[in-house]
Formats: C-alpha cells, sequence, structure tokens
C-alpha cells in the first residue's frame, strides 16, 4: 500500500469529515415513492437507495434507514408508485423529504397535485413525467456479517402499469436527458442532473 490512497475499515470508521461511501457509489437514482395508509392517508418521500433490478418482470428495488411511514404503507397495502424526481420538481422533492407526523400530507407540503393510478390505491404525483405502479414482492430487513440485523428495510416490487408523459416519447424511444431526472450525489447536499451533453454511447462487444 502507497501513502497515495486513503485506507479504512468501515467497521472502525473512514476518519474523514463526511463518510464517503454514498458519494463513492453514485449519483444514485431517486425512488419518490408514494404510499396509501389503510385509514386512506398518503404519503410521499424520496429514498436514493433505489434502482431497478430485472427487466421481464421489471422489478424495482428501495431502501428505507429506519421503520418508516413508507415501509408501514407497503407492508399493510402490498404497493407503492414510483415518480420520477426531476430538476423542475428537485425542490419538491426536498421538501416531501421533511420529517413530519404520519398525519401530514406530504404531497399537500410540498404543493403537489395527487394524480389517481390505473391499479394500485396509491396516488401518483400529477406533475411528474413518469410513474411506476408497483405492487410488492418483498420486504426484507438488512443483516450485516454476523447475521446482526440493522435498522434498514429493503422493499421489492413488480412494474405493473407505468406512466409515460408522450413528450418523453421520441420515435418510440424514451428520451432519459430530456426528462431531466436528478440524482443524489453523496455528501451533506450533493446532487446531480442527468443532461444531453453528459451523455456518450457504448456498445457492446460482440
Amino acid at each position: 500500500m502507497t501513502d497515495d490512497f486513503h485506507h479504512y475499515e468501515p467497521a472502525k470508521g473512514h476518519g474523514l469529515k463526511h463518510d464517503p461511501i454514498a458519494s463513492i457509489v453514485g449519483p444514485r437514482p431517486i425512488g419518490w415513492i408514494a404510499t396509501r395508509a389503510p385509514d386512506g392517508r398518503v404519503n410521499l418521500a424520496p429514498y436514493s437507495f433505489f434502482n431497478l433490478f430485472n427487466y421481464k418482470p421489471p422489478i424495482v428495488a428501495f431502501a428505507s434507514i429506519g421503520w418508516k411511514d413508507t415501509i408501514r404503507n407497503v407492508q399493510d397495502s402490498g404497493e407503492f408508485v414510483v415518480n420520477l424526481a426531476t430538476r423542475e420538481l428537485a425542490e419538491q422533492v426536498n421538501q416531501s423529504s421533511a420529517a413530519v407526523p404520519s398525519d401530514v400530507n406530504e404531497f399537500e407540503l410540498a404543493g403537489l397535485a395527487q394524480a389517481p393510478c390505473l391499479q394500485v390505491l396509491a396516488p401518483r404525483v400529477a406533475q411528474s413525467p413518469v410513474a411506476l405502479e408497483c405492487r410488492v414482492t418483498q420486504v426484507q430487513q438488512l443483516a450485516g456479517l454476523d447475521g446482526t440485523k440493522v435498522d434498514t428495510w429493503m422493499v421489492f416490487g413488480e412494474v405493473v402499469v407505468v406512466h409515460i408523459a408522450k413528450a418523453l416519447l421520441r420515435d418510440g424511444v424514451y428520451d432519459t436527458a430530456a426528462a431531466r431526472p436528478i440524482l443524489r450525489g453523496g455528501g451533506p447536499a450533493d446532487y446531480f442532473e442527468v443532461t444531453p451533453q453528459a451523455l456518450f454511447k457504448l456498445y457492446r462487444p460482440k
């Protein structure tokens, strides 16, 4: 090992001003998750531990650090909606991350309208150009190497309906950059935006 690298074992601490792991594994997509509780209350919250993990059927997953309203709602209802977090809606995404009581409607808190879904009872964000209606397939509490459970819950869901604004479809191809999705970059406040200027192409070897 050389002095050109900073080395650390996470179990012993990183020795830096801010944990670098979330910045290294990033930027990460944001799952802007909408759910509905059995009593009808709705919840909306962003999760940056989120991604797509299968094509057919399409399966997405997100993780919540701590047992939150979102996890309770998906356990009770068996469904959720992923709304695309975009640059245009970045402030509203941030507002919906506030730690507020369960009876606070984050749609109203962030000045967002609700739109009905086709197969799930949870609403989607009307202003978001893309929404994925999902049915829960698994909810799992994560554990460390020694088997000890950690206070993080992972939710997997199969996408059963996709909503896409037609303006984002160019000759039948979804235009990722046109949607201007935002990504979490780690650090206390770092985000990134997907832009056309950031695009480059690589084709798989034959």
